[in-house]
């Protein structure tokens, strides 16, 4: 609500401002200043000019965003405080408001002080120092992942010369060979080993594409290349098998590329370049890429935008792909100073570092980039390009993932495939009439719905008043236990919804045993609940006893039991938990 936002902006502008004045802003407003910002800077960040729009455009959806973390915090924030037994609120839900909701711990008390009452903040401490720590560990489980050796003394190797761009079987002579994170001298069958070469024609995992895979073959040794990474220091390590024989430092050895795997790989990062392309020309400027992934089975493009992409913008990204693969525009590939590629119109990532000498991409007139990866000599080699799917992985920023040439096939075949079980299951002759068939399927789900709900609400009529038969008076409250067969959580929830308003001051206890999974729902009306009964705490104590676990509001609870044989023995100790509660 506007209301609520005020209410938080007004306190995040009070603690900021020096004076501690109140300035009264209710809505959104760092937009409207960003003009500002950017012209006084702009002389020394000129790519700020540059860039305005989609600056603007970034802060104005996350500062939506933020308005709308807040509005959900205080909701959930006003629930915990309504539900909180003391005046003070647990480590635990103040850390739930703020790691998953993204609530800040500073508004949390804020908010908790003006209603008399505090956070254990020791406690949310210990909680966000483990998970800082967890987040630590994974970081560094990927960087060992990355670079397992970089423990390793390479001072004394040179570079290795990389000519994979032109050649893809060369002569190399061994350098290195690594085993088990240690120098050796020779390995032998069977032996899992990373080799260094003096030239190799391997691409290395770089710039989103993948490493190229291969064969290593020796007079004695024949080995599988599985990848290729290299370090900061332009070392590359050939991950491999052998396969047979006996490998030493020293040897000559003949390197060949999987050629079949390399071409899948050129061609969609290829398919790369010209998304980007397509993409700016249907969404804006403001598209840029934000990360990639390149192998021989996809091409999965991350970018920067604000909105999912519609059929229609999908299907016009896909056309003009697919226009630049008919034409069959030669791919013309340069290397080039910074200088001569900016005035060419190169397109180079934000924030990105490169030398005075860069390589150039260019396909056609519809697509010029600074890259060093692998990539085709025509657009027609593509085949067809394919948008399998498109997605969100983070504030601003959209995925793409696509298919081109015999993956593309290859996808067709699967949907086609998919097409035919669905005739067979439907028993539809002609694939026109797949559709239609659908269509009277989920009508008749629908009408089916109808009948078995109807059914379902005069069974549930008939159990109510088999149930209210069971009620009990225990310490002044109207108590009804009962355990019915085949009845979901939702029809439990019915059933006490209509107990309650046929008696006053009522607890209601109701189990639905079922092969799978069996639930137990507690119950009170207000009077009850004003009487001081909470519906969560007993159903705790009666979970526990049925072998399961569970929770809710004063007015509601449910848990789940996995032993149906504990169930009965837990109802029958009901009426004595109430007494105890009550007394």
């Amino acid at each position: 609500s506007n209301e609520g936002r005020g209410y938080v902006l007004r306190r995040l502008l009070r603690r900021a401002s020096r004076h501690g004045r109140l300035l009264g802003i209710n809505k959104t407003f760092l937009t409207d200043i960003c003009e500002t910002v950017i012209k006084e800077n702009y002389c020394a960040y000129p790519e700020l000019l540059q860039k305005q729009n989609f600056i603007k455009k970034i802060i104005s959806v996350e500062e939506d965003n933020f308005a709308k973390t807040i509005d959900q915090g205080l909701e959930l924030l006003n629930n915990m405080i309504s539900e909180s037994k003391g005046s003070v609120l647990s480590g635990e839900a103040a850390f739930k408001l703020n790691d998953t909701f993204g609530f800040p711990i500073d508004l949390t008390k804020e908010i908790l002080e003006e209603r008399g009452m505090s956070v254990d903040e020791n406690r949310f401490n210990e909680l966000l120092l483990e998970q800082k720590n967890r987040a630590r560990a994974a970081r560094d489980n990927m960087k060992m992942q990355a670079w397992i050796n970089e423990n390793l003394d390479f001072s004394n190797i040179k570079p290795t010369e990389f000519v994979g761009y032109d050649n893809l079987k060369v002569q190399a002579t061994v350098e290195k060979i690594l085993k088990d994170d240690e120098f050796v001298d020779f390995a032998s069958e069977n032996d899992k080993i990373e080799v260094i070469l003096n030239l190799t024609p391997f691409y290395a995992n770089g710039g989103g594409q993948i490493g190229d895979s291969g064969e290593l073959v020796t007079n004695c040794a024949s080995l599988e290349v599985i990848d290729t990474i290299k370090n900061s220091a332009g070392i590359y390590l050939h991950r491999a098998k052998v396969k047979s024989g006996m490998i030493k430092v020293g040897d000559e050895v003949e390197a060949i590329v999987d050629v079949c795997k390399r071409n899948k790989i050129m061609r969609n990062h290829t398919a790369a370049h010209l998304l980007q392309a397509s993409l700016r020309k249907v969404l804006g400027e403001h598209v840029e890429q934000a990360g990639q992934l390149v192998d021989e089975n996809k091409v999965r493009f991350d970018f920067t935008h604000f909105s999912a992409l519609s059929q229609e913008e999908l299907l016009k990204v896909e056309e003009l792909v697919n226009d630049e693969i008919l034409a069959s525009n030669m791919v013309i590939i340069e290397e080039k100073t910074i200088d001569e590629a900016k005035k060419m119109g190169a397109m180079a990532l934000f924030g990105e570092k490169y030398g005075e000498v860069v390589r150039v991409v260019k396909a056609g007139d519809f697509s010029i980039e600074l890259c060093g990866g692998t990539h085709v000599n025509n657009t027609a080699q593509l085949g067809i390009f394919k948008i399998m799917s498109e997605s969100s992985v983070a504030s601003g920023v959209r995925r793409i993932e696509a298919v081109t040439s015999v993956n593309v096939l290859r996808l067709f075949y699967d949907n086609l495939n998919v097409i035919n079980d669905c005739q067979k299951v439907l028993k539809v002759n002609q694939q026109t009439e797949l559709v239609n068939e659908c269509k009277q399927l989920i009508s008749d789900l629908k009408n089916n719905e109808k009948v078995i709900s109807k059914l379902n609400s005069e069974l549930i009529s008939f159990k109510i008043n088999e149930i209210l038969d069971c009620r009990k008076e225990v310490s002044g409250f109207n108590v009804i236990v009962s355990k019915i067969e085949n009845f979901d959580g939702n029809a439990l929830k019915i059933m006490c919804d209509e107990l309650k308003s046929k008696l006053k001051n009522i607890i209601v206890v109701l189990a639905s045993t079922s092969s799978e999974k069996s639930n137990i729902v507690v119950c009170a009306d207000k009077v009850a609940v004003e009487k001081g009964f909470d519906s969560g705490l007993l159903i705790k104590k009666v979970a526990e006893l049925a072998g399961g676990n569970g929770g809710g509001r004063k007015e509601m609870a449910m848990a789940g039991i996995k032993d149906n044989s504990k169930i009965s023995f837990a109802l029958e100790k009901v009426y004595e938990l109430i007494s105890n509660f009550t007394s």
